[in-house]
Parts: structure tokens; sequence; C-alpha cells
């Protein structure tokens, strides 16, 4: 069966929850230490979309594979139009591109919302599967922050990339 990209909703926050559990306690996509909970994942996502952030899933054969959401980089006004991407892929559906079409709807539904610039913050130099996704969506390199985090007993570097969305800077934003 094919793979089924939809909004998120309050019923996918199990899946969600136990998606990016995995990621933090194995991975270094996420520089958190400890899991979040359900009700703390359920408070982040209705934030973002209580925000118009894009927070999407994607769906299996009634399966949640992977989520992925796009919020605001920094809170201060001038930011307003710079969204950051994060995707989270369940550990049995990596590899199967099920990254790569959540990005690219991602990208899609925040140039939709005439965000300008998106911004992928990847939790380490060596996630070299997420740095050629992105840059095969469009983005490019702008940077790597070396040390900047401790986890799983290592120093990671994080690596900045960013794509322009629509018209980008060639006129000044409609977001409030």
């Amino acid at each position: 069966m094919s793979i089924l990209l939809r909004p998120s909703i309050e019923a996918d926050i199990p899946a969600i929850t136990a998606i990016y559990a995995d990621a933090v306690v194995h991975g270094t996509a996420s520089f958190e230490l400890v899991p979040p909970t359900e009700a703390e994942m359920a408070r982040r996502r209705a934030a973002l979309v209580e925000a118009d952030f894009p927070y999407l899933v994607a769906e299996r054969d009634g399966a949640v594979q992977g989520y992925a959401y796009a919020g605001a980089y920094r809170p201060r006004p001038a930011y307003r139009s710079t969204v950051e991407d994060s995707i989270y892929v369940a550990p049995d559906a990596q590899g199967s591109g099920v990254g790569r079409l959540l990005l690219r709807r991602l990208i899609d539904e925040a140039e939709a919302r005439d965000f300008r610039l998106m911004v992928a913050v990847i939790g380490d130099a060596e996630s070299h599967g997420s740095i050629g996704l992105h840059r095969s969506l469009g983005f490019e390199m702008v940077g790597t922050l070396p040390g900047i985090g401790y986890k799983h007993g290592r120093w990671l570097a994080s690596v900045l990339m960013q794509r322009r969305l629509g018209p980008g800077m060639a006129t000044p934003p409609t977001r409030a």
C-alpha cells in the first residue's frame, strides 16, 4: 500500500511520541536526553498547529511511519517569515523514502503559508542521510557549529542548511 501524507491529528500522538523517543534515546537528530511524555508531545504539537505551522504525518497501512513539522526559527518578530523543519521517521521505515515525502510536502505547506526561508538544524555532522536529503531538495549548506552538544559520550556538531521558499527575499514578507 502507498504512503498517505496528511495533517497530524491528536490521535497520532502515541505514535509520534514513540518515534521521537527512539530518536532521543538512540540518535543524535535531537539533542534532548530524556524522551518527552505523550502529554508534552501533545502540548508541543497543539502549540504549533494553533500558530498555523504545518505538522504532518506519513501513514502506511494505518500506521504512522514518520512525522514532520515546521516551527518558528526564532521567536523575535523579524524572524516571522523563517521556519525550522523537523523530520522524524520510525526506525523500520528509515531509508524507504518517507523522510523525502514528508520534507517535500512540508516545503509545499510552508510556501502555501507564505514563509520565505526554511532552516534545517541537523543535529550531527555525521547525519549524512539527513544532510543529503536536505541538499537534494534545494537546501544549501550555510555553516557548522562544531562541538555544540554532548550526547552518547561524544561532542556533536550541528549542521545549518537553508532553502528559500516561494519568492524568498525578492519581496517583503506578508506574515504579520
